[in-house]
């Protein structure tokens, strides 16, 4: 793939920036207050083809790489949106990878182009209670019946389920090997069948405009034209959508800090005390650029992961060290606007809050920072497994 011109993402930035930014921070507040999804929000990016970004145009979308799609993402989150309007977008960009790459050609025109319209909401069931980081380990099964599959077992932190139409779902179609683990596992996209899947959602301590739920299947049935791909190969189709939904999330969390970075700003040229700015004294202005050099640093890293992957070049090391820096880098700026905004960044008009609850959510998810660092020591140090 060709470089990416940097006039093509200044122009990128901008036009995201000013249809991001009609959705302004009492929106916000409103949605995470009432805990209402964004439609509004989601048909404006819809209606300006937004959500087909990474869909290639003969389905209807963009044809955009995950250079384009990161600097989408991060222009979302700095506009206050943060993850409330970012993991909204986030799910019509990010999830749908596996269809595009592995889905039967039937499967690609039948639903990328609606997708990419926003005529059909997806959730994306991986994560179980028991499982944790350890996909190997999933209990949901899929048995195999006359012309297709009948699907039991448990899901959590599973996004969008209160409103999806269809469900990516990884289950063990085989029993695990230990000397193969990730063998045996199938990705089927069906419908969420709320006859045979009870949602139940879960109440969380930040982005909740956006639904987490748990999801218990029972006896759900799957067509063979539902399989995405090979049978017993899903997780391995998972793995192709790991690096760049890494790269996201970083950039998301530097959209977050830069957000709060701003909030915080105002209010220190603003709040008087002593009879002076409270951004004169070091103690406020020192953590607050210490804070924007971070994001700047971070986003160099996630936007150099970007092209490694857009140029089809191995990116799992800087994939890793871009969500582990933009989650990191995030999340302090949304603490240090926290802390300058004293005991007023308790009041939720200030807005800040509810950035700082959005951002803390990065250090674990999409992994953990700790499972950052055991990567890195492995891959980049050649240190021994740790488990």
């Amino acid at each position: 793939m060709a470089t990416t011109d940097p006039g093509d993402l200044e122009l990128i930035r901008k036009s995201v920036r000013e249809l991001a930014r009609r959705f302004d921070l009492e929106y916000w507040r409103e949605k995470d207050k009432k805990h209402e999804y964004p439609w509004e929000f989601v048909k404006a990016f819809a209606d300006g083809g937004w959500l087909g970004a990474m869909i290639p145009e003969e389905y209807g979308g963009l044809g955009l790489g995950v250079t384009e799609s990161a600097v989408m993402m991060t222009e979302i989150a700095e506009s206050g949106a943060g993850m409330s309007g970012g993991s909204a977008i986030h799910f019509y960009v990010f999830p749908p990878a596996p269809i595009l790459r592995y889905g039967s050609e039937e499967m690609k025109r039948k639903y990328l182009p609606k997708l990419a319209k926003g005529e059909i909401l997806m959730a994306f069931g991986v994560t179980e209670p028991t499982a944790g980081v350890d996909t190997s380990r999933i209990r949901t099964k899929a048995e195999k019946v006359d012309g297709g599959w009948v699907v039991n077992g448990q899901k959590v932190w599973i996004t969008n389920a209160q409103n999806a139409h269809k469900i990516l779902l990884l289950a063990r179609t085989s029993p695990r090997d230990e000397s193969k683990p990730l063998d045996g596992m199938t990705l089927f996209f069906t419908d969420l069948d709320r006859s045979r899947i009870t949602v139940r959602e879960i109440d969380k301590l930040g982005r909740a405009a956006i639904d987490s739920n748990e999801l218990f299947i029972d006896n759900l049935e799957v067509g063979d034209d539902e399989v995405v791909g090979e049978v017993g190969q899903g997780f391995r189709y998972l793995i192709d959508g790991l690096n760049p939904e890494r790269i996201v999330v970083g950039m998301e969390g530097i959209g977050l800090g830069r957000a709060a970075l701003d909030l915080a700003s105002t209010y220190a040229n603003e709040r008087v005390v002593f009879n002076r700015p409270i951004g004169k004294n070091q103690a406020v202005a020192h953590p607050l650029a210490d804070s924007w050099i971070r994001l700047e640093a971070a986003e160099l890293v996630c936007l150099n992961a970007a092209r490694l992957f857009d140029a089809e070049q191995n990116c799992g090391k800087e994939a890793a060290a871009a969500k582990f820096l933009g989650a990191e880098s995030g999340f302090q700026a949304c603490d240090r606007a926290m802390q300058t905004h004293g005991g007023f960044a308790y009041a939720k008009e200030y807005h800040v809050e509810r950035l700082w609850r959005e951002a803390r959510l990065l250090p674990n998810a999409p992994f953990s920072q700790e499972m950052v660092l055991n990567y890195i020591s492995t891959k980049a140090l050649g240190l021994p497994r740790a488990y």
